[in-house]
């Protein structure tokens, strides 16, 4: 049931990531990596450093508190708890609102140092008007974790379509008007996503009550299991201002760059990361309550080797392609020469992390699934500091490319340090075999790069380079899957019997 509702999620999560990275392009077409790409992106990351922490660390909490409230005193009261914690996060919004409107100034010198003049202007204008989304964000936090735990996915993972398409109308209609329609059309974006979520609440049978209880039981058990989890987003914040703060004194379309590859990567995170921890965390945290260790091993091994099955020639077909793939998605419009040049650059060296950002978040929820938020807390705070010495260091000599390098650093290094803090916390994972089937999807991304980039070599002789990168990396995926079958790893053959199976029942 996992695999299909997971199969589903990502079908519609293909869908809504097309429609994001499309959005991507298009501001990439009409602002390349320039003053107005950097400030709009900046007037974005301000509110969701400042809000993420606390929406994030309550919707982590918020499931298997909601799984607790309701397996000892049923859905009345689980219901009721959640209209407290929707209008807590709405009285947080307004306090938080209030002191950005105030502070708006030095807030975004903190996040941009090197921004001066116009450019100063332009983001402190940006950053007024987004601040106002903080009010839909923290209330769909809440409610697409209250429509998983009800078993319905399928409206959360489809929020995104509609919010993409209207920052693609809003962009275009700034290139010919004002690039206010920028910040306007993404807060406009965050609401529809909060309104899209109301219907299917209705349905599920929640109703809204308009009251506060600080003294509530399991709000103290919220908070305590949240807390760290604040904790550890909000340093993990701090780790975004540093690389923005960075970025910004590097050179004018520094964040530009780094946004862009990292769309990139988040492209593939959501693609594959995403349906699969959304689908496995209720799972996961139904059978912490239940005290079913034996199945969530199971169930953890599982989403690991799966996202590593389609991982891995990403990761080695993203850092042999960059340059063309950057070209091929991002190479027109407003997006010179040098935007191509920084953009690839960072994206070679997002794409070294690409398993430690798919494996730590799968990992973490484990942790979640046990009302434990202390340990990845602790994990991403010694990663984070790292990653922020490491970003001082590496971006003097490597320069974007060194920021990117450092946070994948972490990111391998945090995934590790979760590794072995799991093991001891419910014993052995099973390690072993699947150090194994990573072994043999290293050696089947490898020699699929290698056949990707002889291919591609030849026909950049005989034919146009656009058409050079989608043939050769056409085949080798064909090579990928036809050495994988080869190798006998487990969820590759679980899923040749599953379509095989599918195909017999479709043919009677």
């Amino acid at each position: 049931m996992m695999k299909k509702t997971a199969i589903i999620i990502m079908i519609i999560t293909v869908i809504s990531k097309v429609f994001g990275f499309f959005r991507e392009l298009v501001l990439s077409y009409f602002y390349g990596a320039s003053a107005i790409s950097d400030a709009y992106l900046i007037s974005l990351t301000i509110p969701a450093v400042i809000f993420s922490f606390v929406g994030t660390g309550l919707s982590t909490g918020f499931i298997p508190m909601f799984s607790q409230i309701r397996e000892k005193h049923g859905d009345s009261e689980a219901n009721k708890f959640t209209s407290n914690i929707v209008n807590i996060l709405l009285l947080i919004s307004t306090v938080l609102v209030v002191v950005g409107l105030i502070f708006t100034e030095p807030i975004v010198k903190l996040f941009a140092s090197g921004f001066k003049g116009q450019t100063l202007a332009m983001a402190i204008r940006f950053t007024k008007l987004s601040l106002v989304g903080i009010y839909f964000t923290g209330t769909t936090y809440i409610y697409s974790a209250y429509l998983q735990l009800n078993n319905r996915f399928l409206t959360p993972a489809l929020i995104g379509v509609p919010y993409n398409i209207i920052i693609i109308i809003a962009i275009a209609i700034s290139a010919n008007q004002d690039p206010l329609f920028l910040i306007l059309g993404s807060v406009l974006a965050t609401a529809s996503q909060l309104f899209i979520l109301i219907p299917s609440i209705k349905r599920s049978g929640y109703r809204h009550k308009f009251s506060i209880n600080f003294r509530d039981e399991h709000l103290k058990n919220l908070m305590f299991i949240a807390l760290p989890v604040i904790v550890g987003v909000s340093v993990n914040q701090i780790n975004t201002l540093v690389d923005r703060t960075i970025a910004s004194g590097l050179v004018v379309g520094g964040i530009s760059a780094l946004n862009y590859a990292n769309r990139l990567n988040g492209f593939v995170q959501g693609l594959i990361v995403t349906p699969v921890a959304t689908v496995l965390y209720p799972s996961i945290s139904k059978m912490a309550a239940n005290d079913n260790i034996k199945g969530l091993k199971a169930a953890i091994n599982e989403a690991i080797n799966s996202i590593s099955i389609l991982i891995m020639p990403i990761t080695v077909g993203a850092m042999l392609f960059a340059e063309p793939i950057v070209k091929l998605l991002f190479g027109r419009g407003a997006f010179d020469a040098n935007a191509i040049s920084l953009t690839t650059s960072a994206l070679v060296f997002y794409s070294i992390g690409m398993i430690g950002f798919g494996l730590r978040d799968i990992l973490s929820r484990a942790f979640y699934s046990q009302q434990d938020t202390k340990t990845p807390m602790i994990n991403g705070s010694i990663a984070v500091i790292m990653n922020i010495v490491l970003n001082i260091i590496l971006s003097r000599y490597m320069g974007i490319g060194g920021l990117a390098l450092a946070t994948s650093i972490s990111a391998i290094f945090s995934t590790g340090l979760l590794f072995v803090n799991l093991r001891k916390k419910i014993g052995a994972l099973g390690l072993k075999k699947t150090a194994i089937t990573l072994a043999k999807l290293t050696f089947a991304s490898i020699a699929m790069g290698v056949i990707a980039w002889f291919i591609y070599r030849i026909l950049l002789i005989k034919t146009i380079e656009e058409i050079a990168l989608i043939v050769a990396i056409i085949i080798g995926a064909l090579a990928y899957f036809g050495i994988i079958l080869t190798l006998k790893i487990d969820e590759v053959d679980n899923m040749i019997k599953l379509i095989k199976t599918r195909l017999k029942r479709m043919m009677k």
